[in-house]
């Protein structure tokens, strides 16, 4: 009781140290959790963004197509009309990535032939709510998978994926439950939706503070709490079975090579790995972007064959 009443109201000179010592400790531990939980929610909660296109005006006679998720309502996405009953190319865009980046990418795999398909995760656009990095949006791609296939235009039972980073992940978790997916291409893809967590942060400047960084990761697993259980993606991919894949590692993304290689090394074959000088297909000059766009349709014209 003495050493409570002294802390309580100090009197000698340790015991003024001591109450002064546990007011900082408590203060950095306050400040630190609210920086950690700041940085959580400006990385689920990033900032909306316009888009101004006009469907009317762009090649490939897209059309609008909306579908329902569970738990965010009605969605819409583009939807590019291939030919009839052909195989469906879902593009999946990154972290703060929106649809209207990879309008070309769309229109090549059109020219060949493919119904493809983009839209936006419920993270971005300008009805953005929140991003979970993956945990959610697998079911968000599902579903627009799944309403797609109801349509008598395509092939229901083919479809391709291709994503980066976020879109990546999601691209890879929903193949390895979904048969409908006849063939992969991802760049730049992690393992865990917390991994990117960490990238996030060192993006900040934040990977010098190791106690930050973990409390951010509980903070976030914490905000994802429903999908706490959601098992990496290295545990399940022997489902993908005989599906073609195509692993891409961009230079500029060193943070993601060593999970995409490993990823690529678990995985069963058919499977492919390269090396890119550049990722971010949206930030491509055009020469780097021709490149890459011939490439992924490459990928699916040997492995989504018409």
């Amino acid at each position: 009781m003495d050493l409570l009443s002294e802390l309580h109201h100090p009197t000698r000179w340790y015991s003024k140290l001591m109450a002064v010592v546990l007011a900082l400790t408590l203060f950095t531990l306050l400040a630190t959790g609210a920086i950690g939980s700041y940085i959580v929610y400006r990385i689920v909660a990033p900032a909306k963004s316009s888009e101004s296109i006009d469907l009317a005006n762009l090649p490939g006679r897209p059309q609008d197509f909306s579908y329902t998720v569970e738990g965010l309502g009605t969605r819409d996405g583009w939807f590019f009309p291939g030919l009839k009953s052909a195989p469906t190319i879902v593009l999946c865009p990154g972290y703060l990535g929106g649809r209207e980046e990879l309008l070309p990418l769309a229109t090549g795999l059109q020219d060949h032939g493919y119904n493809v398909f983009l839209f936006n995760f419920a993270g971005h656009g300008p009805n953005a709510t929140y991003s979970t990095l993956g945990f959610r949006e697998v079911s968000e791609l599902r579903a627009a998978i799944s309403s797609i296939a109801v349509r008598d235009d395509v092939d229901r039972s083919r479809f391709g994926l291709w994503g980066t980073n976020l879109g990546g992940y999601v691209a890879v978790a929903l193949a390895e439950s979904d048969p409908r997916v006849r063939a992969l291409a991802v760049e730049s893809v992690y393992d865990r939706p917390q991994d990117m967590v960490q990238l996030l942060l060192a993006r900040y400047g934040l990977e010098l503070f190791p106690f930050l960084g973990r409390l951010a990761e509980r903070s976030f697993l914490l905000f994802s709490y429903p999908y706490r259980q959601t098992p990496p993606l290295s545990a399940r991919l022997g489902r993908l079975g005989s599906t073609p894949k195509l692993f891409l590692e961009a230079r500029d993304e060193p943070s993601l090579i060593a999970s995409t290689h490993q990823l690529f090394l678990m995985a069963p074959p058919p499977k492919e790995e390269a090396a890119l000088a550049q990722g971010n297909y949206a930030g491509m000059l055009d020469d780097a972007k021709r490149s890459y766009e011939n490439r992924i349709i490459s990928f699916f014209l040997l492995n989504l064959p018409q």
